[in-house]
């Protein structure tokens, strides 16, 4: 499987050398580079990359506003948004605007190449030691008057909550399997069945609403 991606960052060295590093990879290759976010735009049009590298802060227009404008235009390319920075906000706001991933830019080609393999599957994809961020950052900004009860239509088990809690530490399926002395298919089911119970489509997601409900 070949996985043409386009890599947008207004840094020419870095662009290069993301380029020249994703070429060491049998199943990546980058169709297109854009500096801007306007030109990421344009290029997805033309290219019609499997999946979007997009820094999340440029001049002009930002990642997170590219992500936006793609939406709204209508395209579902996944993007894979890469920063060297890692506040929950940002990080908040690129999911938000539809991004599928978030990673750091000092990741090794390895966890990089997996992260474009996971999106070009239909996946999403965030480092765990952000995944974190994310929830911590959310916990202390909600106020205590916004402290949601569950509110589902079939609340979640005690179970399905403990697989919740190691979702949002950034564990996968078999880590979380051998956290809790269950079978892989086991987890697999109950990660069906809460994010059934959520609405959601993705484990990232699953996190940020059970914090609005008030269940992490």
């Amino acid at each position: 499987m070949n996985i043409n991606v386009l890599l947008v960052d207004d840094q020419t060295l870095v662009r290069e050398g993301l380029s020249s590093l994703l070429s060491l990879s049998d199943n990546v290759t980058v169709v297109a580079q854009a500096s801007s976010g306007r030109e990421a735009v344009r290029l997805t049009t033309e290219s019609e990359p499997d999946v979007i590298l997009m820094d999340i802060r440029m001049p002009d227009l930002s990642g997170i506003e590219a992500v936006e404008l793609l939406r709204t235009k209508g395209f579902q390319t996944p993007v894979l948004m890469l920063t060297t920075f890692d506040d929950h906000e940002s990080i908040m706001k690129a999911i938000q605007a539809g991004a599928e991933g978030y990673l750091l830019k000092d990741v090794s080609l390895e966890v990089l190449v997996g992260a474009i393999e996971a999106l070009a599957d239909g996946k999403t994809w965030l480092q765990p030691a952000i995944t974190e961020r994310i929830v911590q950052g959310l916990k202390e900004s909600k106020a205590p008057e916004n402290d949601n009860k569950q509110t589902l239509v079939e609340p979640l088990t005690d179970k399905e909550i403990a697989v919740l809690r190691l979702i949002a530490a950034g564990l996968s399926n078999n880590e979380i399997a051998e956290s809790l002395f269950k079978s892989t298919g086991t987890v697999k089911n109950q990660v069906s069945s809460l994010m059934a119970k959520l609405g959601v489509r993705d484990r990232t997601r699953a996190v940020l609403k059970a914090i609005d409900l008030g269940l992490l």
